[in-house]
């Protein structure tokens, strides 16, 4: 089982289309969480338990995650995906760009 963590700023667009997405594959434990203060989940600690790769969507979140949860990172592998802000949730242009840059990370 491969678990993956999915980050964006506000957890209600991008990161919550990649959970979905990912959730119908076999094999994956997937989760997402937000970076920002307003986020609809909020990124804890706990989030981090088990967790193989985090996916974050720019730049700025991993420096976000780099500088406020270095700590709990551990052995996971950090892959910034390099999709802006520019999709609704479910958008098939959203889902085709996390299915192309997401998919070979997968084991």
């Amino acid at each position: 089982m491969q678990r993956l963590l999915f980050l964006c700023t506000a957890n209600k667009l991008r990161s919550p289309t990649a959970e979905q997405v990912f959730s119908q594959y076999p094999n994956l434990e997937v989760a997402s969480a937000g970076l920002g203060a307003d986020a609809a989940e909020p990124l804890t600690p706990e989030h981090f338990e088990g967790v193989d790769i985090i996916f974050v969507m720019e730049k700025a979140h991993r420096n976000k995650l780099s500088k406020r949860f270095k700590a709990y990172i551990g052995k996971a592998k950090v892959i910034c995906l390099n999709i802006p802000d520019d999709y609704d949730y479910m958008d098939p242009i959203l889902i085709t760009l996390l299915k192309a840059r997401v998919t070979p990370h997968l084991r």
